[in-house]
């Protein structure tokens, strides 16, 4: 069973930093793609950022320049690094992959980020 489980959410005011992980229950590398997400309430979860398996790394435009996705391929977990933060950016972020030769998507509970002005 392929679980992704996210961490590291919290409370934090605008222009700070904060840092959320998502650690596989499975080689890492297993994922053609692991992406995270973000959800606003009422509203559809929206791409944050990407990364494939051979290290090729995507942003949404809203995020580009201040988020930073990597991954530690030994620990089986994904980073996502916020920097400059807005009180806009305040959702649930959910971690997402899928394995490589399936189309499944595997989901994270999400964490919530709060980022108040």
């Amino acid at each position: 069973q392929v679980q992704l489980a996210e961490s590291g959410g919290g409370w934090v005011q605008a222009g700070q930093s904060l840092n959320i992980s998502c650690a596989a229950s499975t080689n890492i590398l297993r994922f053609n793609v692991i992406r995270w997400y973000r959800a606003r309430p009422g509203q559809e979860r929206y791409l944050v950022a990407s990364i494939t398996a051979g290290g090729y790394i995507e942003y949404g435009g809203s995020v580009e320049g201040r988020f930073t996705i990597s991954r530690d391929n030994a620990k089986n977990t994904l980073y996502l690094q916020m920097e400059y933060l807005k009180p806009e950016d305040t959702a649930v972020y959910y971690c997402n992959g899928v394995l490589r030769g399936r189309t499944y998507n595997y989901w994270g509970q999400g964490t919530q980020v709060t980022v108040s002005s």
